[in-house]
C-alpha cells in the first residue's frame, strides 16, 4: 500500500530511511471489505479508526462514468470535514454578518466556501497521492534546526486553532442548553455538560467509522432541517438574497462590516480542517502504484467534498439570510417592544435591550429569543436544536484533528481519551470562567474574536499544503517540459497561491493595526508590535521554504497526481528531489 525506496539511481546519494517507517517494519492483517473481497492491510498510522471503510476492487481499465456505488464507498471524509464549516463559530459569524450588513456579505460566504473547497482539494490530493497527512509531511520537510523550532511553532499555531474551535463548540452547546431549558441550566452548567458529551462520542466511535460518519450525517441533516425551517418562516426577500450571492458589493460598509467579513473567512476556512481532511482520506485504501486508481480516488473524494460543502453553504446561507431579513437595521426599541408583548415565552430569559433606537446587537443567544418572540416558541426551540447539533457535530472532528496533528508534527502518540482531556481542558477553563463571572454577551463576543483568530492562523495551513502540492509541480517544469498546458496550469496555481496568501495576510494585518489603534496605550502598542513582527517573520519563512531545498530522513515514492502525460515520471522524480533532498 505504501512504498519506500532510495533514489540513488535517479537522484543522487540515498538518504537514510527511518527504520520505524520502512516497509519491513509495518504490521499487516487481512480484512474483508463491504463487498466481501479480502485485502491485506498495512498499518501506517497509529490511529486506528476501527473500521477502514473501503472496499472495492479498482477497475484497471479506467472508467467512463461515475459509479454511485464507488461514490458511496468514498462518502464520509468530506462530510466529516464539512462539519467545521457548520460549527457554532460559523453560525455566530453568519448571523453577525446578516445583522450588520443584511444580504450584502453573502458573496463573501460563497467565495469563502469555494476557496475552502480548493484548499480541501489540495488536502485530498496530498493524502491520496502520498498516503501521508499534512502534519506528517511537515515533519519530514521542515528542517530539524534550533530544537525543531519551525515544526514546533507550526504545530503550536494549529493547536491554538484547534483549541479555539473547541471553545466555540463549548460556547454554542452551553447556549443551546440554556435556551432549551428556558434558562434553568445556567451557561456555566452548560459548559460543564460538554465534558460528558465528548466521552459519549468516544464511546460511539468504538462501533466503527462508518457508523460514526452516519451519525454526523444525521446531525448535518438536523441542521439543514432546523435552519431551513427558520428560512421558510422568516421568508427573506429572494431577489435580494440572489443579488447578495452573485454581486460583490457592500453599500455603506465600514470597519464593523470588514471585521465580520474577516471573521467569516476565518470561520469558513479553519486551519486545522485542512490537516484533518488530509488524514481522513487515508481511511479509504488506494493502490498508489496504480495511477488510474489514484486519479479515480481523487475524483470521487472531490465530488463528495463538493456535495458536502454545497450543503454547508446552503445551511450558512439560511442563517445569514434569516438574520439579514429579521435584524438588519432594526433598533433595540423594536425588539424590546416585541419582548414585552410576547405571550409565549418565559420572560426571564429575555435580554435587556437598551431603550433607544440604535441598531440592535445580536448573537446566538439573543437571535434565538427574538426569533421565538416574532415567530413563536417553536422557532426558538428549533433554533436551539440546530445550535446544539452544530456544537455536538464539531466535537469529535476536533478530537480527530488534534490527534492527527500531534502525531504528524511530533510523532507523539496519545489515546483519543488523553487527547480529549488535553484539548477540552484548555477550552473549558477560560470558557467556564467567562460564563460564570460575565454575561452571555461576553461569551458570544468571545466567539467573534475566535473567528478572527482562525483567520489569523489560516496561513499556517494554507502555505504548507500549497508547498507540497502546487509548488512541487512548478519545480517539475524546470526539467525542460515543453508542455505549455501544464506550464499555464502551474503559473495559474502559483498566482492563486500568492494571491490567496497575500490577501489573507493583508486583511489580518489591517484588522490587527486598526484594532491596536483603538487601544490607545503605549505598552499594548509595543507588545503587539513584537507579536506582529514574529507573525510576519514566520509567514515569510514558510513562503521562503517553498523555494528552498530541504533535507528529509525519508525517501517516499511520490506517484503522479492525476496528470495523464508522458512527463509524469519526470515530474514525479523532480517533485521527489525537492521534497526529499
Amino acid at each position: 500500500m505504501y512504498s519506500f525506496q532510495t533514489t540513488a539511481a535517479h537522484l543522487g546519494p540515498p538518504k537514510k530511511v527511518s527504520s520505524s517507517l520502512q516497509a519491513g517494519y509495518m504490521p499487516t492483517d487481512r480484512r474483508t471489505d463491504i463487498y466481501g473481497h479480502t485485502h491485506t492491510h498495512t498499518h501506517t498510522n497509529s490511529i486506528d479508526l476501527h473500521e477502514r471503510s473501503k472496499f472495492f476492487n479498482w477497475d484497471q481499465s479506467g472508467m467512463s462514468y461515475v459509479s454511485f456505488r464507488k461514490l458511496w464507498a468514498f462518502t464520509g471524509p468530506g462530510f466529516l470535514m464539512s462539519i467545521a464549516y457548520l460549527d457554532p463559530g460559523n453560525i455566530e459569524s453568519d448571523l453577525q454578518c446578516g445583522a450588520v450588513a443584511g444580504f450584502q456579505l453573502l458573496w463573501v460566504l460563497l467565495w469563502s466556501t469555494i476557496l475552502g473547497l480548493l484548499c480541501q482539494r489540495l488536502a485530498i490530493r496530498l493524502g491520496v497521492v502520498t498516503g501521508k497527512d499534512l502534519g506528517e509531511i511537515c515533519y519530514h520537510y521542515y528542517p530539524k534546526v534550533s530544537m525543531n523550532a519551525p515544526r514546533v511553532l507550526l504545530w503550536i499555531m494549529i493547536e491554538i486553532a484547534i483549541i479555539g474551535s473547541d471553545m466555540q463548540e463549548v460556547i454554542g452547546t452551553a447556549i443551546a442548553f440554556n435556551l432549551l431549558s428556558a434558562g434553568r441550566i445556567p451557561l456555566w452548567g452548560g459548559v460543564l455538560i460538554t465534558i460528558v458529551d465528548t466521552f459519549f462520542f468516544l464511546f460511539l466511535d468504538k462501533y466503527g467509522l462508518r457508523k460514526l460518519e452516519a451519525f454526523f450525517g444525521l446531525l448535518i441533516a438536523i441542521m439543514a432541517v432546523t435552519f431551513g425551517y427558520e428560512y421558510v418562516v422568516v421568508n427573506p426577500d429572494q431577489k435580494e438574497v440572489l443579488k447578495g450571492i452573485f454581486i460583490p458589493y457592500c453599500k455603506n460598509c465600514g470597519h464593523e462590516q470588514l471585521l465580520q467579513a474577516v471573521g467569516l473567512v476565518g470561520a469558513i476556512i479553519m486551519p486545522h480542517n485542512i490537516y484533518l481532511h488530509s488524514s481522513l482520506v487515508k481511511t479509504r485504501e488506494v493502490d498508489r502504484a496504480n495511477q488510474k486508481a489514484v486519479k479515480e480516488a481523487n475524483m470521487y473524494f472531490l465530488i463528495e467534498s463538493t456535495i458536502a460543502l454545497f450543503v454547508s453553504f446552503l445551511i450558512n446561507l439560511f442563517v445569514m439570510s434569516v438574520f439579514g431579513q429579521a435584524f438588519f437595521q432594526h433598533s433595540n426599541q423594536e425588539h424590546d417592544v416585541c419582548a414585552n408583548q410576547s405571550l409565549f415565552l418565559n420572560q426571564s430569559i429575555f435580554p435587556n435591550f437598551p431603550e433607544n433606537n440604535e441598531t440592535v446587537t445580536v448573537d446566538i443567544f439573543q437571535g434565538g429569543i427574538i426569533l421565538g418572540c416574532y415567530f413563536g416558541p417553536i422557532a426558538l426551540y428549533i433554533w436551539a436544536v440546530g445550535i446544539l447539533a452544530a456544537g455536538q457535530s464539531s466535537t469529535m472532528t476536533g478530537t480527530y484533528a488534534g490527534q492527527f496533528v500531534m502525531e504528524g508534527f511530533l510523532q507523539l502518540r496519545w489515546s483519543r481519551f488523553a487527547r480529549v482531556v488535553f484539548t477540552r481542558s484548555f477550552a473549558i477553563l477560560p470558557t467556564v470562567f467567562v460564563a460564570a463571572f460575565r454575561n452571555v454577551g461576553d461569551l458570544t463576543g468571545l466567539n467573534d474574536l475566535l473567528n478572527v483568530l482562525q483567520s489569523i492562523l489560516l496561513p499556517f495551513a494554507v502555505i504548507p499544503v500549497l508547498t507540497f502540492t502546487i509548488a512541487q509541480l512548478g519545480w517539475g517544469l524546470l526539467g525542460g517540459s515543453e508542455d505549455h498546458f501544464y506550464l499555464k496550469l502551474v503559473l495559474i496555481g502559483k498566482f492563486l497561491m500568492v494571491l490567496i496568501t497575500g490577501l489573507i495576510c493583508a486583511i489580518n494585518l489591517y484588522f490587527v493595526v486598526t484594532s491596536v489603534i483603538t487601544l490607545n496605550y503605549l505598552a499594548y502598542y509595543i507588545a503587539i508590535s513584537f507579536v506582529l513582527l514574529a507573525y510576519v517573520a514566520f509567514v515569510c519563512y514558510l513562503v521562503g521554504s517553498l523555494y528552498a531545498n530541504r533535507a528529509s530522513s525519508i525517501s517516499v515514492v511520490y506517484p503522479q497526481i492525476g496528470f495523464n502525460s508522458s512527463r509524469d515520471y519526470l515530474f514525479k522524480q523532480i517533485r521527489l528531489w525537492n521534497l526529499v533532498h
